[in-house]
């Protein structure tokens, strides 16, 4: 589909806000797993071991029709698009960021805050994009993205206020919710800075070359921290694990990926918005957690702000 194209666009937002929802799924599966006495890195890696073939296979592809492309050019005496050295190390450094570290600290949040705080502290990420774009890449914040952040962050902050109230450990919280920033702000940075790679070599080939790297990360990891006797789990730990592998981390990444190439890294942290109201209602149905005034108000303030940066621009 042509960037002319009607559809681009809205497709675009549309695979922003529906991989980010899948992605804030995991939130849920993580915390049924973790009622099974299985700890965050044993469970991360069954997460990538399931991952990895759908990701080895999309490399693989992506390579096939890379050489493809790259003998229908040689003929034609148009010049190649290799991948180089540089863009190889760019895409280790990214994977490890982005799908590695950020996804290791989440995973380990997890153990000290509720699914819904996590998420609603992971939503951090849009402000942090936005602010690094506008500091060091002289990106322009237009008004309704403006307009979009200050209802999005009040509704926040109503559902923020809640959890906190509720909290039985501050000490907990706290470690909690700044391993969780500390996510969001890796997670920004990789949005950031795999935009202009994901353009040059497709969403597909870069999103299959950065998580392999990433889950090879997470299997070394486990394999120098832990003996395979921690791999005798229930069988209810790796359904779920399954589970994420596929519905909340192979289709949402793809989905992402072509989401930052369509919209921008800008738009797509905005809209990641969508993911704490669907744990917000996740929680409540599947774990039982209480969802208050002050949540239900907080979630139609972050949907208002969701439609907002979802409306085409006027040309001038």
């Amino acid at each position: 589909m042509s960037a002319e194209s009607p559809w681009f666009r809205p497709l675009g937002l549309f695979l922003a806000a529906a991989g980010s929802i899948l992605f804030s799924t995991r939130s849920i599966l993580i915390k049924l797993a973790y009622e099974y006495h299985v700890d965050p890195v044993t469970f991360l890696t069954l997460r990538m071991v399931f991952s990895l073939p759908f990701f080895l296979a999309a490399a693989f592809w992506a390579q096939k029709n890379r050489r493809v492309a790259a003998a229908d050019a040689s003929q034609a005496g148009a010049p190649g698009s290799a991948i180089g050295v540089r863009d190889v190390w760019s895409i280790i450094g990214l994977g490890l960021l982005g799908y590695y570290f950020a996804s290791y600290v989440d995973f380990v949040a997890l153990q000290y805050i509720s699914a819904a705080l996590a998420r609603l502290i992971l939503f951090l990420n849009p402000t942090i994009t936005l602010i690094v774009m506008a500091l060091f890449f002289s990106r322009r914040i237009v008004g309704r993205e403006v307009a979009a952040m200050l209802a999005c962050y009040a509704g926040i902050a109503l559902c923020l206020l809640h959890d906190v109230q509720l909290s039985h450990s501050a000490a907990d919280t706290a470690l909690g919710s700044f391993l969780s920033f500390t996510s969001a702000f890796c997670y920004a940075l990789y949005l950031i800075f795999s935009n202009k790679l994901i353009a040059r070599i497709g969403s597909m080939a870069f999103t299959a070359y950065a998580m392999t790297v990433s889950s090879v990360a997470v299997i070394v990891h486990f394999l120098l921290t832990h003996s395979l006797s921690a791999l005798r789990l229930p069988w209810q730990v790796y359904a779920y694990g399954a589970c994420m592998a596929l519905l909340c981390t192979v289709l949402p990444v793809f989905m992402v990926s072509e989401a930052n190439r369509r919209i921008g890294p800008a738009h797509v942290g905005i809209l990641s918005s969508t993911g704490p109201v669907a744990t917000l209602v996740m929680g409540m149905l599947i774990l039982n957690e209480t969802i208050s005034v002050a949540q239900v108000a907080g979630m139609l303030l972050v949907l208002i702000g969701v439609w907002f940066i979802s409306q085409k621009p006027r040309s001038a």
